[in-house]
């Protein structure tokens, strides 16, 4: 199997956000609606065996499986700032990589793609020699990698050989500038929300940022993937409309074609 990009809209999610005997997110009912998981790779959560786990869930309900690298966090789920040298973070994240790789081939999945969680995410934005540093320990495995849209990073893969999977989150905000804002400072949403805001992106490429105020994704009609987190309490109620949205935008656009 080769790994490309969204050929329709698509759900994926944060899994296996767990540890030992602590559990984050309801994987096991959550899978079922999603076309693509992240699962995390021990970092900011997760450990061997929920990994492993993880992966046979989306072998058996034929879920594609990409790894969820973040920064060495487990106290703050990956989500607070920690200064990193480029060539530890380079280190870092073809680790985490490589330990999914190992597990996806011991149960003959493919590695779909690779998607920076949480602050790693961000310092990305903020920093391009650690943007440089995570996309060169992902070059390697030759996956696409998932972010918002983002023309740097997007440039940045394509000198690279990486292939840019656009994402649009719907759980979360966006700033008036566009660019998403951490969970920590995002408001709650509802599945209601979730559900109107796939439609305006997929329908008009628009959405509204924190304030109401719209703006334009710039997704210029290509396929984008939906995220959502698997810890929001509203998560199971969220991706049941969220899917609704999706199945039907589908339909509309891309299944009338094929016929």
């Amino acid at each position: 199997m080769t790994s490309k990009l969204a050929q329709k809209y698509e759900i994926n999610a944060d899994i296996g956000e767990g540890f030992g005997r602590w559990k984050m997110g309801p994987d096991e009912e959550l899978i079922p609606f999603l076309d693509a998981a992240n699962i995390a790779c021990g970092f900011h959560a997760g450990d061997p065996s929920i990994m492993l786990k993880t992966v046979r869930l989306c072998k058996q309900h034929n879920v594609r499986v990409g790894a969820h690298p973040g920064l060495q966090d487990l106290f703050g789920f990956g989500r607070r700032k920690i200064e990193t040298d480029p060539g530890d973070m380079y280190a870092m994240v073809l680790y985490q990589v490589g330990a999914l790789k190992a597990m996806l081939d011991a149960e003959g999945v493919p590695l779909s793609h690779i998607k920076p969680h949480g602050e790693l995410f961000f310092y990305m934005q903020r920093d391009r020699g650690i943007m440089k540093a995570v996309l060169e320990a992902c070059a390697p495995f030759n996956v696409p990698v998932y972010a918002c849209q983002n023309p740097e990073q997007e440039a940045m893969c394509a000198e690279m050989g990486i292939l840019f999977q656009g994402e649009l989150y719907v759980d979360i905000d966006y700033s008036p500038e566009g660019k998403l804002v951490p969970v920590s400072q995002s408001n709650p949403v509802t599945p209601e929300l979730c559900h109107e805001r796939v439609l305006a992106a997929t329908t008009m490429d628009s959405g509204r940022d924190i304030n109401g105020t719209p703006f334009a994704f710039g997704f210029h009609g290509k396929p984008f993937s939906i995220c959502l987190h698997s810890d929001a309490p509203t998560v199971l109620q969220n991706v049941k409309l969220v899917r609704r949205a999706v199945d039907a935008v589908n339909k509309e656009k891309f299944l009338k074609k094929e016929n």
